[in-house]
């Protein structure tokens, strides 16, 4: 698992609109619009330029850290201005000295990544332990990634355990994948078989497709949850189909053996090429496809020529 980069922020950068005083009135107070996001709203427009001048006004005007984060932003990816990092990181540490997490989580990876700043594995992990405190999910994430690795952090699964749960309950997808993991191979806590298949079974329903794949092994082998081997297939195809070749060596297998699935030699085989051209070798598999009859193998090259047409070819 590699540390996540800064993906996130976009979602996270809406600023809150001010509360406006009102006079008192004999009436109940009308409930007020809130005041639109001009800055955020150009942002997610691509319109870069209109962004920056307007969360720069903002900054002016009010010293909103949001902006500021927005401008950092804007700045580190070169966004309708020139990309300048250290600039970029010195928005972002006045974003995070008035308290904005998503501004500290990008701290973090700046740190961790040395951009704009010196290589500080260590002031990533304060930072990202910061934001996470305040619940940011990808930084709880990041931040139990550094426990697992124990290298800015000392070596603590439980700890990796604690953070990838708060990330995961926030349905970040590659959380609940690491949790899973953890639970399933048991790596310095107690294995967890229904725990395992919990977690992989919430993230495949995010079409994480890693854990769709093992979701589904989990699935056809009935290891902490119900055996369902139809379910499973269903599975191994959609994470196939999304290009994973594991799914699709095992989506092959089943059209193989006809287990959870209709038998089908010539797109098992058509599977299993797709899935070898990724390394994923199967001897068994290579002696199924070696004694497919001619007339198979001949439909086994048009059904490979049609597949490889192109995006969005139909698959069975």
């Amino acid at each position: 698992m590699n540390v996540a980069c800064a993906a996130h922020l976009l979602a996270l950068l809406a600023a809150a609109a001010p509360a406006v005083a009102q006079e008192k009135q004999t009436e109940p107070p009308k409930q007020q619009e809130p005041t639109p996001d001009l800055a955020f709203g150009a942002f997610q427009r691509g319109e870069y330029l209109t962004a920056y001048a307007e969360a720069t006004r903002r900054i002016e005007a009010t010293k909103d850290p949001k902006a500021m984060t927005l401008v950092a932003e804007l700045l580190a990816n070169g966004l309708g201005v020139k990309r300048d990092e250290a600039r970029a990181v010195h928005w972002y540490k006045l974003a995070a000295e008035a308290g904005d997490r998503a501004a500290i989580y990008a701290l973090g990876i700046h740190y961790l990544e040395g951009r704009g700043v010196e290589r500080n594995r260590k002031e990533a992990a304060q930072r990202f332990r910061a934001a996470a405190d305040m619940g940011h999910p990808e930084a709880a994430y990041n931040l139990a990634l550094l426990y697992l690795e124990g290298e800015a952090l000392p070596r603590d699964v439980t700890a990796a355990l604690r953070w990838f749960r708060v990330a995961a309950e926030q349905d970040l997808a590659d959380a609940q994948h690491a949790l899973a993991i953890l639970y399933r191979d048991g790596d310095g806590i107690q294995k967890d078989p229904t725990q395992a298949a919990r977690w992989l079974e919430r993230a495949a329903k995010l079409n994480h497709v890693p854990a769709m794949t093992e979701f589904a092994i989990v699935l056809f082998n009935g290891d902490g949850i119900e055996k369902d081997e139809t379910r499973a297939a269903a599975l191994f195809r959609e994470a196939a189909m999304r290009g994973n070749p594991v799914a699709q060596n095992r989506y092959a297998r089943i059209l193989s053996t006809g287990r959870g699935a209709p038998q089908n030699s010539v797109d098992a085989c058509a599977w299993h090429t797709l899935a070898r051209a990724r390394s994923v070798s199967d001897p068994d598999l290579d002696r199924v496809c070696d004694m497919l009859a001619p007339k198979s193998k001949e439909a086994l090259t048009k059904r490979l020529q049609h597949w490889l047409k192109g995006p969005g070819e139909d698959r069975s």
